[in-house]
């Protein structure tokens, strides 16, 4: 954190606050950079509300900072530069309300320098739709969960790999090209210039060790009029509509060979069969994921029960719960339905681009 005798704040709305964070946050002149939620109804907003959409907040960053130093005006061009100002949906792989963009403007000043660089970037023919970014009064700011603070140095494996397969890094590299804000704050390994989540996938999530042939483009979900095609009816039911598969009435519950488990929507890379174990619950169980990252965690209390719903970090497929009851040293138990999954046999993961995490499934299975 840097200090300043004179500070002024600028409040963002770039999708996901992790990203938007570590592109400012190391800049000269900034003081602070807080991730919370803003402009939506709900006095008290968290991670778990927010993510629903429904509390009409968007995951934001406030920055404080020395106007002596760095500008206004800089700072909206760094916003523009870590973002996909044409998309009003979401931005790359969060999809919803609450990864809208929007600049937050706390008077005439900021929000005509905010159109003015916004112009700019319309015109500078970098951008192949309209720019569609809100420039909305202040409202109030709600800091983020503790975990969330400085998300990207904490937890820097992980960050990389969802600022990756979300599409955001090669989307700003697609756009920028070699622009050092476009390739700001990427953990070390992490190599520019992948092909976007809008691209077919070829190869899984890179696993420690994982050479540069072995990293992947990405992975995509099929709209569900395609997926109703393509899928069982089961597993339509399930990944898309947060069903449920009878227990040991499924084909993985049981399953024992070495493999990887991969989403049956996207085909990213979930769960290794190293981590497998036999819960008694008749449903594939596992200590964790196969990297750090690859599933999301939601509030759940359907049913009459509060639960943690486990989701793919890319598809958003339903995959099931977690639970605190598992073996150590984890102590997790991710109870997931088959139907949610492919298995991949260990013999068959470098012919399905998979070899990256051949060092993670022992052939033994165990």
């Amino acid at each position: 954190m840097q200090t300043a005798t004179k500070t002024e704040s600028a409040v963002f709305a770039g999708g996901c606050f992790w990203c938007l964070e570590a592109a400012v946050e190391k800049k000269p002149g900034v003081v602070e950079a807080v991730s919370g939620y803003t402009g939506g109804h709900d006095p008290e907003p968290t991670y778990a509300s927010v993510s629903t959409g429904k509390t009409g907040h968007v995951e934001a960053v406030r920055v404080v900072y020395d106007p002596t130093t760095i500008s206004y005006e800089e700072l909206a061009r760094i916003f523009f530069r870590n973002i996909d100002p044409t998309d009003p949906g979401g931005q790359f792989a969060d999809r919803g309300s609450q990864y809208r963009t929007a600049i937050f403007y706390a008077d005439e000043a900021q929000k005509q320098t905010a159109a003015r660089v916004m112009a700019e970037m319309a015109a500078s023919g970098r951008f192949k739709k309209p720019l569609d970014v809100p420039l909305l009064p202040l409202a109030p700011f709600y800091p983020a969960e503790e975990e969330h603070q400085d998300y990207y140095s904490k937890h820097a494996v992980s960050y990389g790999n969802y600022r990756r397969f979300s599409g955001r890094g090669p989307y700003l590299e697609s756009v920028w090209g070699s622009d050092a804000d476009a390739r700001q704050s990427q953990p070390s390994g992490q190599q520019p210039g992948q092909p976007s989540a809008q691209q077919p996938a070829q190869q899984p999530a890179e696993a420690p060790g994982a050479t540069p042939a072995e990293k992947p483009s990405g992975y995509v979900r099929p709209d569900d009029a395609e997926l109703k095609k393509s899928l069982p009816p089961l597993s339509f039911e399930v990944a898309r509509k947060a069903g449920t598969e009878p227990a040991f009435a499924n084909p993985y519950w049981n399953e024992k060979r070495p493999g990887i488990y991969v989403d049956v929507v996207s085909g990213e890379p979930l769960f290794s069969s190293a981590d497998k174990f036999d819960s008694g619950t008749g449903w594939p169980s596992f200590t964790r994921p196969i990297v750090t990252g690859s599933v999301a965690a939601r509030s759940d209390a359907s049913h009459g029960m509060a639960r943690t719903e486990v989701r793919s970090a890319l598809a958003d497929s339903h995959l099931g719960h977690v639970f605190s009851d598992g073996p150590m040293p984890s102590g997790q138990r991710y109870c997931i339905n088959s139907a949610s999954l492919r298995f991949i046999p260990r013999e068959e993961m470098e012919k399905e681009g998979y070899g990256a995490f051949l060092d993670q499934v022992r052939p033994d299975g165990k």
